[in-house]
């Protein structure tokens, strides 16, 4: 790239949704005006948003077998294929939390060279604002903003993840269950070398004319220093075709910092954005077991919001979910009519003892793997939530509201028939406060933040509910 960009710069798939928002986030913040939709736009809907520069598809492949994958994927790579974006961005969750059976990536990689080419494919994993750091290849992350990072086979959440638990911290060795193309690593030291390089491809010039380059490219992600090197690199792979790449929202922030030094844009003012101070209700609906959410939900009615504890088994299952959400929503009505700030929620942490309810149920459905039965179970549950968020907004007139988990978040946001979203305000790295465009429906206008399980401080619920952003 060499020369300011004036036109599309990136479009990008979201394996699911609050990933899908974390990149609108990173883009937006930029000043790179961003739109995420639920199916892949239509031009009509593009041309919506003048002055657009990217966008995304929020999928829901990590929740999703090889098979669903091979029907899911294709179509929406040809669709952002055909919109001529310079870089194609299949966007993984920064855990990089995948198995063989669901939510392959290898196999999401292996898809995407088909249609894009069997070019390098760069991956990008690490993200330091996120708590997110690769190391020789190996991957360690936060869990939550106030602990230290931990090696992800170590990870207290991600080791014992419901669905996709990660037992190998090696990236490479991780995508090697999945596929069968060879990773090359671009790690610490080399991005180093680069740093002090002068030459404008300094990452190119570690592979040798005589030397065959392998076809996934990882580069190791420790500080912010190594942003720009990784972008300067992407950037430079992509004159006269497009270029597929996989990874976290690494890939933005890499790009971002590449391009804010080239100054293709401006770089950020200094000091926190500033938005207008909103303290009005807040309605809270989690599906997520991350004991990050369970410190978040504790702090939260700590500091007086109102909880009420859903039963996880009884929305799993399509024949007991309308009378949980009746329940529920019955059990919250006179703090919902007080105005009072409801967080409904299926889980307090991996030891919850609903848990082995909702396993019991997920054996019920149908599948071909016992993640596959989770995952059918799960979207049951997500559709349950929605329904009590959306009744909870219909009777309260509430315009904010917070989903936490990644996959109940997809599920959610189809249910309330969301079809685009755009950036409003930071609240916390990640976790950006949306605007939600839902036409016809009791959600449309609402500000709704989507937050990972894992993302954010410990005061999360009471600082959004003050008003307080990044």
């Amino acid at each position: 790239m060499n020369k300011k960009p004036q036109s599309l710069l990136l479009a990008y798939y979201g394996d699911d949704f609050t990933g899908s928002t974390d990149v609108m986030e990173s883009l937006a913040r930029a000043g790179v005006k961003t739109v995420l939709f639920l199916e892949p736009p239509t031009k009509a809907q593009l041309a919506k948003f003048p002055g657009l520069r990217a966008f995304g598809i929020a999928g829901g492949s990590r929740a999703m077998s090889p098979t669903q994958m091979q029907r899911e994927l294709p179509p929406a790579f040809k669709a952002l294929k055909a919109s001529g974006a310079p870089i194609v961005h299949y966007k993984t969750c920064s855990t990089f939390d995948s198995s063989p059976t669901i939510g392959s990536i290898g196999k999401a990689i292996e898809l995407g060279r088909r249609v894009f080419g069997e070019r390098i494919t760069p991956i990008v994993v690490g993200a330091p604002i996120l708590g997110r750091y690769v190391v020789f290849g190996n991957l360690f992350a936060r869990s939550g903003l106030d602990t230290e990072p931990s090696r992800l086979d170590r990870h207290p959440t991600m080791s014992r993840h419901p669905v996709t638990p990660m037992d190998e911290a090696d990236i490479r060795l991780h995508l090697a269950r999945q596929t069968k193309l060879p990773v090359e690593l671009v790690d610490v030291l080399k991005l180093a070398a680069c740093r002090k390089s002068p030459k404008a491809n300094s990452i190119s010039q570690l592979f040798t004319a005589t030397r065959k380059i392998s076809p996934i490219v990882l580069c190791d992600t420790l500080t912010e220093a190594d942003l720009p090197v990784i972008g300067q690199w992407i950037g430079q792979l992509t004159p006269g075709q497009q270029l597929f790449c996989a990874g976290s929202s690494g890939i933005e922030y890499s790009l971002v910092a590449f391009w804010r030094e080239a100054g293709f844009l401006p770089r950020p003012a200094d000091g926190h954005t500033a938005i207008r101070a909103d303290q009005s209700q807040v309605i809270t609906v989690s599906g997520s077991c991350s004991p990050v959410t369970d410190r978040q939900i504790g702090r939260a009615v700590a500091d007086g919001f109102v909880e009420i504890a859903c039963e996880s088994a009884s929305l799993a299952d399509k024949r007991t979910r309308h009378a949980a959400v009746t329940d529920a929503i019955s059990r919250a009505q006179k703090a919902l009519s007080a105005g009072r700030n409801v967080i409904f929620q299926t889980a307090r942490g991996p030891a919850d003892s609903r848990r082995a309810g909702f396993e019991r149920v997920a054996k019920t459905y149908r599948g071909s793997t016992q993640a596959e039965k989770r995952a059918a179970a799960s979207e049951s549950l997500g559709r349950g939530l929605a329904q009590i968020l959306n009744e909870a907004l219909r009777r309260t007139g509430a315009r904010r509201a917070v989903v936490c988990g990644g996959d109940t978040s997809t599920h959610i946001a189809r249910e309330l028939g969301i079809d685009a979203l755009e950036f409003l305000a930071p609240v916390a790295p990640g976790s950006p406060l949306c605007r939600v465009h839902a036409p016809g429906e009791v959600a449309n206008g609402c500000g709704i933040i989507f937050k990972g399980g894992q993302v954010g401080r410990d005061s999360f619920f009471p600082d959004f509910a003050n008003g307080i952003t990044l």
